[in-house]
């Protein structure tokens, strides 16, 4: 980090950030991308000037800086980085910046505009893996006796240059979460926002700008990621007067947040993400930054988990769920999750949230018998929440129906037969967090499916006359979780929102993985865990091996195509293994024999994809951070127009060690054409090639029957 008063250069993981902090004004971000070197001040100061454009024509008599926190005042005429009023006054800014503190990895602006009464602070970071952080605190300084700041929304940007020609966004549904969608980078502003009070199934997750065409491998790219799991926006901007930016942050409802004097407001964090090779670089800086938390979860032995709700559903009966929890144990599964039903009043769907007591009807021992078995056959024993929710049939919405959000003369439209628990009301949240605290209590559970399964309608606090609550209960939830965790520090909680509706770096600063989706159709979860791998590592994304015809789907595929799409992530499984088959049984053994051997790989690895020509072939891997060995997936997605398919990359690998690469059991013929043998593939020393020649010659595939992998392992000899 190079430091001269007025120019900022922070430098880390092959990023170089510069920033502009001249004349008393907001930093201005000259470069964001590939790390520049070692640079004097001199060197510095003359970047800064090379990056001065030209005084637009029709426009202001200046040039336009652009702040990461952009301004009208200053020119800006694109999305304003602060909007707000003061009953209809300052509605512009112009802050002044009064200090700067600047370390190797970080800068920190305090700045104020006196007439408006506001005081800004900026805390901009580079983590060691190049990911970019910052976050925006908003004060209001005014005295009591002037009207209160109503804050509209907080903006922070990044600067991309005008090669990124593309965008990549991700957008889904329920069942189909993070699917990609691609358009050209042209003039205007590219908004996608969030009203649905969680991050979303169709959460852009990463807004990306690219060079024409980029890829996996290939292509220059700058990502932005909003840390919230609340409402939010993301946008792509570009100007005619060729400025291009990423920018995002919370995005808050009509009136929600009005600043009091001495009131302030701290935005979330937005990240941003570089990668001068394609989408995996841009993707590793996360993967990185998040392993290296001190809180992230140990990546060498995640539990193998068995979820016995696309088995038993609502039933619950003792003695058959001990018979799935010793199936289970014969396999190799370490930890046993009951879901949803064990409450009072809930055989079905329609009654009983809220009602966070064990139901003493089905389980007139409590949980106590079903624990004690888990436990005594090796397991940790989990259970299913949902603690954010409320059923209208149940004794706590009808003991206190204040505590639903709602805008007060109404209740929103019921989804799931649920409404939503006002965590901004004290009481609530008291309730809330003693009876979790008791349950976890009594039962040791040493895990937490936490399940949000509705968007938040008209989200008002009813007792507060109606007024938009989405900001409180999502720093409630945060407050929930952080004490919760605090009061049982041993405690897993997983982030399950309808499946995938709540996956982003604020939740996960709380939960310790997140449920990928409620689809765990192989062949939909191909495509699901690919992107969601754009944020997350595989140790944080729940991933379960389910029945031979799929409960969302009814696909039906066989259990190798289902267990080696599961190994790629946090290995569980959602089937009744009571009623499975021995082979099926003693297969799902080898697979999880398997997992086990390969998950400090796994978790702890380099995420790689190829960019194979044919779309009908996937091929996809982890590679160990000292490229020692590395575990290919080869899926066909489709059937291929070509048969042979040709080559396949194996990227990520050290290009001057040698290799040794063969097909790794279970499943090593599973689906491969037998009428056309591959003769490198039926021997048992396989092939050894450099590291250079398997990325850019690669090896030639086996023919496949569509929606079937096999899988490859390369080690490094000599």
């Amino acid at each position: 980090m190079r430091h001269d008063g007025t120019i900022v250069h922070l430098r880390a993981g092959g990023v170089s950030l510069v920033l502009n902090c001249a004349d008393a004004k907001l930093p201005r971000a000259v470069h964001w991308g590939a790390d520049l070197g070692e640079l004097s001040e001199a060197a510095l100061a003359a970047l800064v000037r090379a990056e001065v454009p030209p005084i637009a024509p029709n426009g202001t008599d200046e040039t336009v800086p652009v702040a990461l926190l952009p301004e009208q005042s200053a020119g800006w005429l694109g999305t304003p980085g602060l909007t707000g009023h003061r009953a209809g006054a300052d509605f512009s800014t112009a802050f002044t910046v009064t200090a700067l503190h600047a370390t190797a990895a970080s800068l920190t602006v305090e700045a104020e505009d006196a007439h408006a009464a506001l005081g800004l602070r900026l805390d901009v970071e580079l983590t060691d893996s190049g990911l970019v952080r910052q976050r925006a605190t908003v004060t209001n300084r005014a005295d009591a006796d002037r009207a209160p700041y109503t804050l509209s929304g907080v903006v922070l940007t990044l600067p991309v240059p005008e090669r990124a020609t593309e965008l990549l966004t991700l957008t889904g549904r329920h069942l189909r979460e993070r699917s990609p969608q691609r358009h050209d980078f042209t003039l205007g502003t590219h908004l996608r926002e969030n009203r649905r009070g969680r991050t979303g199934t169709d959460a852009v997750t990463v807004h990306v700008a690219g060079t024409a065409a980029f890829g996996f491998r290939t292509g220059e790219v700058w990502g932005l990621h909003v840390a919230w799991s609340g409402n939010q926006r993301s946008l792509a901007e570009r100007t005619s007067h060729a400025v291009s930016l990423l920018g995002g942050g919370e995005l808050l409802l009509a009136g929600e947040l009005t600043l009091a004097a001495g009131e302030e407001y701290v935005s979330p964090w937005v990240y941003g993400s570089y990668g001068a090779s394609g989408l995996d670089e841009l993707s590793t800086r996360f993967h990185a930054y998040l392993r290296a938390r001190p809180h992230h979860p140990r990546t060498d032995d995640r539990p193998v988990t068995l979820n016995v709700w696309e088995a038993v559903y609502f039933d619950h009966d003792l003695a058959r769920l001990k018979e799935l929890a010793e199936a289970g144990a014969e396999v190799g599964v370490e930890r046993f999750v009951l879901d949803d039903g064990w409450f009072r009043g809930r055989r079905n769907d329609s009654a009983g949230l809220g009602d966070w007591y064990v139901d003493e009807e089905v389980w007139p021992d409590g949980l106590h018998p079903l624990a004690e078995h888990v436990r005594g056959l090796g397991m940790e024993f989990g259970l299913w929440v949902e603690p954010e929710m409320i059923n209208p049939d149940s004794d706590l919405a009808r003991a206190h129906p204040e505590w639903i959000l709602a805008t007060g003369d109404r209740l929103p439209p019921e989804a799931r037969q649920q409404q939503v628990l006002d965590l901004g009301h004290p009481e609530a949240y008291a309730y809330i967090r003693d009876r979790l605290d008791a349950i976890v209590g009594e039962y040791g559970l040493t895990y937490l499916k936490w399940d949000h399964n509705r968007d938040l309608i008209e989200a008002g606090h009813s007792a507060a006359g109606g007024r938009a609550g989405v900001h409180a209960q999502t720093l409630a939830v945060y407050r929930l979780l952080d004490e919760l965790r605090a009061r049982h520090p041993g405690l897993e909680i997983e982030s399950c929102s309808s499946g995938g509706g709540r996956v982003d770096l604020g939740i996960l600063e709380r939960t310790d993985r997140v449920w990928t989706s409620d689809c765990i159709d192989a062949l939909e979860r191909q495509r699901i865990q690919r992107w969601t791998g754009l944020l997350l590592p595989p140790e944080l994304m729940g991933s379960h091996v389910g029945s031979p015809a799929a409960h969302t789907t009814g696909r039906v595929h066989r259990l190798d195509f289902r267990a080696g799409t599961a190994l790629f992530g946090h290995f569980g499984i959602e089937w009744d293994l009571s009623r499975a088959s021995a082979e099926d049984r003693a297969e799902l053994a080898e697979w999880i024999t398997l997992y086990k051997r390969l998950r400090g790989l796994l978790h702890g690895g380099v995420v790689v994809r190829g960019d194979h020509p044919d779309p009908a072939l996937w091929v996809h891997g982890v590679v160990a951070p000292d490229a020692a060995r590395a575990v290919y997936a080869l899926v066909q997605m489709a059937t291929s127009v070509t048969a042979p398919v040709g080559r396949v990359q194996l990227p990520g690998l050290d290009p001057a060690a040698e290799y040794r690469v063969r097909p790794l059991e279970p499943g090593r013929a599973a689906g491969v054409s037998s009428w056309m043998p591959l003769p490198w593939w039926g021997d048992a020393d396989g092939v050894t090639l450099p590291g250079r020649v398997l990325a850019e010659a690669g090896v030639r595939a086996p023919t496949m029957h569509p929606e079937r992998l096999v899988l490859l392992e390369a080690e490094r000899v000599g």
